[in-house]
């Protein structure tokens, strides 16, 4: 049981250690490349770590050039030889092949996610998995319904998709991505993120226990190098990219001309509104999981927070107050609401833009923890006083940071909102019903929440605007990408 301690009158809540155990996982000393349904070995590993402890988990195959091209190889022949001729009805039965096996496996793939990734278990396991596997039911159920997306139209896939996803959710980015082009009839090459590839290398065990035919999911790993060969493939017929705008704008240029079809999801800096009628103690909880769930390392994060002038101080008290019982430690603990930074580089990025904010005048907040000596870790942080001149309100961050800024009026909250390279997502939060629209349809960015904040689901379309790329991923909106126009 947990023991109160109230110190300086304010009462410090002490949690015992429930930690998820993860002797039940399987992992690989070394894992190759999956290409063709084989483990392909190659000439160069990196080690992939566990943030939280900087311990080794595994080795992991490097794809140079000559091992992106057999991967695309392998995923054309797969899709000349039978994946295009495949029924759709039978596609869809081994997406929800794929679905039901990760459901048997769900708690391994959590905790693998989170050691892997540095993200609290609870989020692994409430989120990033359920809604893998949703992704993989939903465009399960499409495959077969093509031919009701359009009017009069004969759906027909491209034929190979190269793929890159990121480290903040690496086995729901792969599911975004590969189960509408399976769905599709395309077949898949795809690259996991430096840093967390094992979820997906998981994966690529349950794509052969599934029975998948061989070539036509491929997985392969390595650094921007290895993502760059993808892309410059000529063989291959579509782009999906989820990660930084810098690369995103690279890719654009790689790909001009080439008569590739391209999706980019990129970056954001949303603003979340608070209104003076807003439920506070809601809305409150909606900017603590807007900007500190998984870190602050998700791409569409409530990073500026605005706040209605007249009531500022109040929400700056409440927040203050909650952020003192955020728990700050080790991911496999249940109790635990803020993991570890992904990586040392990502640590170094956040500090720096911390550092900026603190000598261009801000005022920082930082609530009393300890954070464990070992690992890359960061205190969840906030900073009032800002002014949209500041690096930490127009840089994307991508860490456990909020900037607070506040406004007068319906309009100025809305040029401030907009006054962004990005244009991802935002949320806004009011008492009245008519507001929200008249805001929302205002608002320049792909998602916008309503009284809540990072709720997602495999129907919705998900995408942004600007600088936050384009084309959308999720519902109907997601087979468009992996058809022909």
């Amino acid at each position: 049981m947990g023991k109160i301690i109230v110190k300086k009158n304010l009462p410090e809540i002490k949690y015992d250690a429930s930690i998820e155990d993860s002797k039940h996982i399987s992992l690989s000393k070394k894992y190759d490349l999956f290409i063709n349904g084989k483990n392909l070995k190659t000439k160069k590993y990196f080690k992939t770590i566990n943030p939280a402890t900087e311990e080794m988990l595994s080795e992991v195959a490097y794809a140079d050039n000559k091992d992106v091209n057999k991967a695309v190889t392998s995923a054309k022949n797969a899709f000349n030889k039978h994946w295009k001729k495949t029924k759709p009805s039978d596609r869809g039965k081994y997406l929800f092949r794929i679905a039901r096996i990760i459901q048997e496996k769900a708690r391994e793939f959590s905790v693998i996610e989170s050691m892997n990734g540095g993200k609290p278990i609870r989020e692994s396991k409430s989120i990033d998995i359920p809604l893998a596997i949703s992704h993989f039911f939903y465009y399960a159920g499409w495959a077969d319904k093509l031919n009701y997306i359009k009017t009069n139209s004969k759906p027909e896939p491209l034929g190979v998709a190269g793929q890159i996803i990121p480290w903040n959710f690496p086995l729901l980015m792969a599911a975004w991505k590969i189960a509408p082009a399976l769905a599709c009839g395309n077949t898949v090459v795809i690259k996991s993120a430096e840093t967390t590839p094992l979820t997906l290398y998981k994966l690529a065990e349950i794509i052969q226990e599934a029975e998948i035919p061989d070539g036509v999911v491929n997985i392969i790993s390595g650094d921007g190098k290895t993502g760059s060969y993808l892309v410059d493939n000529s063989e291959v017929n579509k782009i999906a990219f989820t990660g930084s705008t810098e690369v995103g704008k690279h890719i654009m240029k790689s790909t001009a001309g080439s008569g590739k079809k391209l999706t980019l999801e990129l970056g954001g800096k949303a603003a979340n509104i608070i209104f003076e009628d807003a439920p506070v103690d809601a809305a409150i909880e909606g900017i603590i999981n807007g900007i500190y769930f998984n870190q602050g390392h998700v791409c569409c994060a409530g990073s500026r927070l605005l706040v209605q002038e007249n009531i500022a101080d109040l929400v700056i008290k409440k927040l203050k107050s909650r952020m003192n019982y955020l728990r700050v430690g080790n991911p496999l603990d249940k109790n635990t609401d803020i993991g570890a930074i992904n990586s040392k580089n990502q640590l170094k990025r956040i500090t720096e833009l911390v550092k900026s904010g603190v000598s261009e005048g801000a005022e920082i907040f930082q609530p009393q923890c300890t954070l464990p000596a070992k690992g890359f870790w960061f205190k969840p942080t906030f900073f009032s006083n800002v002014s949209q001149a500041h690096r930490i309100a127009n840089e994307e961050i991508f860490g456990p940071v909020l900037s607070i800024l506040t406004f007068r009026t319906p309009k100025e909250a809305i040029e401030k909102a907009n006054n962004t390279f990005y244009g991802l997502s935002a949320g806004i939060w009011t008492s009245k019903g008519s507001k929200v629209f008249e805001v929302l349809k205002q608002i320049k960015a792909g998602v916008v929440w309503a009284n809540t904040f990072n709720k997602f689901n495999p129907a919705s379309p998900f995408g942004g605007f600007k600088e936050s790329g384009f084309g959308r991923e999720g519902g109907v909106h997601g087979l468009l990408p992996y058809l022909k126009d």
